[in-house]
């Protein structure tokens, strides 16, 4: 059996980006502490999620990759022996800006990044405005816990990027999230349990928890956390998170399940490739 703990989160926000970093080194420590190999964050977990507005002020959250934020937790991996996951707001150059998650594995070394492919833009969730679409396809990285890959929140609703992650190798797919209420409950609850039944594969959907009125006032967005762990068989492993409250969650998942769960379910041999054109036709 190839038993890994998973740790991940969801946090209200506290008001400034530095509380909100040191909460993360702090849960990443405790997670370390209790025996997980891997912790995931929330979608850009180290600011709000300003979305809910077009301001160019907001623009000063984004980091380069190496930058400040990447090291600091490539630092801390590398003592505790620990991958991350962390979603930060990526400068590859002056106006060119995207949702990014860096993947750094157990000693440190930053292995490389996912950038969201699928930007929304309507009210409340005006990504477009500080997003290009992410360039860098589907990467898969071999990391000390087993082959991870991310897919971050609004990706979640194309089924074609899940594939693509499970055809790459991925036993762990990490899916960030900012979602909140009304626009999507249902879907938070049987998308990504479909995405894991369909790819056989372990999903760790993690969402921003709270009323960012601290920020946005009367215009802020109370997202409801529920953050979750589901396997290949469309199972939840242990229980669902808070719908309110802060929360780090540890897991454990059977890695040997990928294959069982894939040689019960031949989705991977009875697939038809070459019949399924009109998908990726313009």
């Amino acid at each position: 059996m190839s038993v890994v703990r998973v740790a991940f989160t969801q946090a209200r926000w506290t008001g400034d980006k530095e509380s909100m970093i040191r909460l993360h080194e702090d849960w990443m420590r405790e997670a370390a502490s209790a025996g997980a190999g891997v912790i995931g964050f929330q979608e850009l977990f180290y600011g709000p999620y300003f979305g809910i507005t077009q301001d160019t002020a907001y623009y000063d959250y984004a980091e380069t990759v190496p930058g400040p934020t990447t090291e600091r937790f490539a630092a801390l991996a590398a003592e505790l022996g620990m991958v991350v996951v962390l979603p930060i707001y990526e400068e590859d150059q002056p106006g060119v800006l995207y949702n990014t998650a860096v993947v750094i594995d157990a000693d440190g070394t930053v292995l490389g990044r996912y950038r969201k492919h699928h930007i929304p833009h309507l009210p409340k969730f005006w990504e477009k405005f500080y997003f290009r679409p992410g360039n860098l396809g589907y990467p898969v990285f071999d990391t000390a816990v087993g082959k991870i890959g991310v897919n971050i929140c609004y990706d979640r609703h194309f089924p074609e990027g899940w594939r693509v992650l499970a055809l790459n190798g991925a036993e762990i797919v990490f899916n960030p999230n900012a979602t909140k209420p009304g626009l999507s409950n249902r879907l938070w609850e049987v998308e990504q349990p479909a995405a894991a039944i369909a790819n056989g594969m372990f999903i760790i959907a993690n969402n921003r928890v709270g009323l960012e009125d601290n920020e946005y006032g009367d215009e802020a967005v109370d997202f409801y956390g529920s953050s979750y762990a589901v396997g290949p068989d469309g199972e939840f492993v242990g229980e669902i998170g808070s719908s309110s409250q802060d929360q780090l969650i540890l897991r454990d998942l059977d890695l040997d399940q990928v294959r069982e769960v894939r040689e019960r379910w031949q989705f991977f041999r009875d697939r038809r490739p070459e019949a399924y054109g009109p998908v990726v036709a313009p």
